[in-house]
């Protein structure tokens, strides 16, 4: 196939014509050729990038890093230990994002087991989310201060027991 304007990429690459124009402004993406009319002009060469950066995308590699696998994996010379480098920081990035929404969901589901759900006014979990200093602190400490804090706490009662 000869050149494609910004529709055909899309569609070829699987990554829409608003976020290709986003690559190129951002520098992720080269400017490609252009018609004597001004309209982009993209090669197979070009597509196939696209499908590379989406398929980056889709693994959840930042822009950032999409530029440095890119330029890895057009650079032939490129020793194989500073991709899996790349890779092995990501993969750690993602272990802390998946503790840190675990942790979200088993405040959420503590706070959600210790709310009567009844008509009474009193809520755990609008008072943990109106608690004073729950925006101060990092995110693992606020969730350890809303577990402590609602762990006395069973469903349909409003105090700790043993007290």
């Amino acid at each position: 196939m000869d050149a494609m304007n910004i529709g055909q990429a899309a569609s070829a690459s699987g990554v829409s014509a608003k976020m290709i124009r986003h690559y190129e402004q951002v520098g992720l993406f080269p400017q490609p050729a252009r018609t004597d009319a001004g309209y982009r002009q993209y090669t197979e060469g070009e597509v196939h990038t696209l499908r590379f950066i989406r398929h980056a995308r889709d693994l959840g590699f930042s822009i950032q890093q999409i530029g440095e696998l890119v330029g890895l994996w057009q650079n032939r010379q490129r020793p194989s230990r500073e991709v899996k480098a790349l890779a092995q920081a990501h993969i750690d990035e993602l272990e802390q994002k998946a503790q840190e929404l675990l942790a979200m969901k088993a405040t959420l589901e503590r706070l959600v087991h210790c709310c009567h759900g009844d008509d009474r006014p009193d809520c755990p979990i609008l008072e943990t989310l109106a608690a004073q200093n729950a925006p101060a602190q990092p995110l693992a400490k606020a969730h350890a201060h809303a577990i402590a804090k609602t762990a006395g706490l069973r469903s349909g009662r409003s105090k700790p027991t043993g007290s």
